[in-house]
Order: C-alpha cells, then sequence, then structure tokens
C-alpha cells in the first residue's frame, strides 16, 4: 500500500472515531473515554504515520535521531498522564471543548511518536529504527504502567460518572475495563512497533 493510502486510511479512521458513537458516551464511561483514546493513538495514527514518516524522512531537523524522539516521548507522557489526572480528567468527560483538547493533544502527540519513529533518513536508517524503537518502547512502558495503576486500583479514581453507564457497569468496573483496554491496545501496540523496528535495524547491512 502506497504512502497516500496508509495516510488517508488514518485520516478517515480518525474522523470515524471522533464522528462515531464514542465521543457521545465519554460522560458516563471511562471505558467509552479509553476505547476513543486508544482507537485514535493505537490504530488511527499509526496508520496516518506510516503514510506521512516516509514524506519527511529526510527533512534537516530529522538528523538528531535520538534528541528529538527522547522529547517527543516526555512529550507525549506529560500529556497523557496529565490527562488522565482527576481534575484535567474530569473537565474531558463534562465539558466537550475540554475533549476537543484532550483529544487534539492526544493524537498530535502521538502522531509526532510515530512520525519520528518510523521516518529514517537515508544513511541513517540502522540509527533511526533503534531511536524508533527506543521511542516506542518507552511510550509502552508508561502507557503499561498507567493502565496497570488504571485497572489495579482498588477504588474509582474518576467518581461521579457512572450515573448512567451505557454498559451497565459499576464504576469500579467499568474503571477496570478502561485500564484493560490500555493494556490490551496502546502498550501492545507501541511494544510490536517497536519490535519490529529492531527486527528492521537487524536486517539492514552495517556500513563499511
Amino acid at each position: 500500500m502506497s504512502p497516500r493510502l496508509f495516510t488517508a486510511l488514518g485520516i478517515l479512521l480518525l474522523l470515524l472515531a471522533w464522528a462515531g458513537p464514542l465521543p457521545r458516551l465519554v460522560p458516563e464511561s471511562f471505558a467509552a473515554h479509553m476505547a476513543l483514546h486508544m482507537g485514535v493513538v493505537g490504530i488511527a495514527v499509526p496508520i496516518l504515520a506510516i503514510g506521512l514518516a516516509p514524506m519527511i524522512a529526510d527533512h534537516p531537523w530529522l538528523r538528531s535521531q535520538l534528541a528529538l524522539p527522547i522529547a517527543v516521548s516526555l512529550l507525549d507522557l506529560v500529556i497523557v498522564w496529565g490527562w488522565h489526572t482527576p481534575a484535567l480528567h474530569h473537565a474531558s468527560r463534562t465539558s466537550g471543548w475540554a475533549l476537543v483538547y484532550e483529544q487534539a493533544s492526544f493524537a498530535s502527540a502521538s502522531l509526532l511518536v510515530w512520525v519520528l519513529a518510523l521516518a529514517a533518513p537515508r544513511g541513517r536508517r540502522d540509527i533511526a529504527a533503534l531511536a524508533g524503537a527506543l521511542t516506542l518502547f518507552f511510550t509502552s512502558m508508561h502507557m503499561t504502567l498507567l493502565g496497570a495503576l488504571i485497572g489495579l486500583a482498588p477504588r474509582p479514581i474518576y467518581p461521579g460518572h457512572a450515573h448512567n453507564n451505557p454498559f451497565g457497569l459499576s464504576e469500579m468496573a467499568d474503571q477496570q475495563v478502561g485500564g484493560v483496554i490500555m493494556l490490551a491496545i496502546g502498550s501492545i501496540i507501541y511494544l510490536v512497533g517497536g519490535l519490529s523496528l529492531v527486527g528492521r535495524a537487524l536486517k539492514l547491512p552495517v556500513p563499511s
């Protein structure tokens, strides 16, 4: 599939995620909120990045193959964990504009992570692949930790949002399902992406 088709498919999946039923379920369901989050950063954005990465691979600012991925990984961590603090999370589930800002920041940070991980400048593809793998492994680790903290918490972290749960779940069960979704989609997708980049680096010829 050509980069343009991947790009078009990624944009289509983003539109489907944001225009589908999940945003309307967010106020009463943490699981729906997490499914929306993971649909964007774990499915739509990686596909979009596969299309965009080859188009920008030889841009001059990609020459820093270690510092830049580390920087965007830390930015992604701050954004993801920040929006999962109780105050900001409550805002995203009670205000339409806050949800828009949250989703835009999730998508933007994730796109930077994936594009920088997948972009491979000519002559530096082995270094780029390994740096990209480290970026995705780091993201997988912090998503795994956050998903585990949410799923294994002994009490609801985000109370007050399950008055009319669309899936018939209790507040605690809804939170646990959300944590599992983050572990099953986000953590695994980033881990698989990192492993595929390690495989790419191992297959590349060593420059003489």
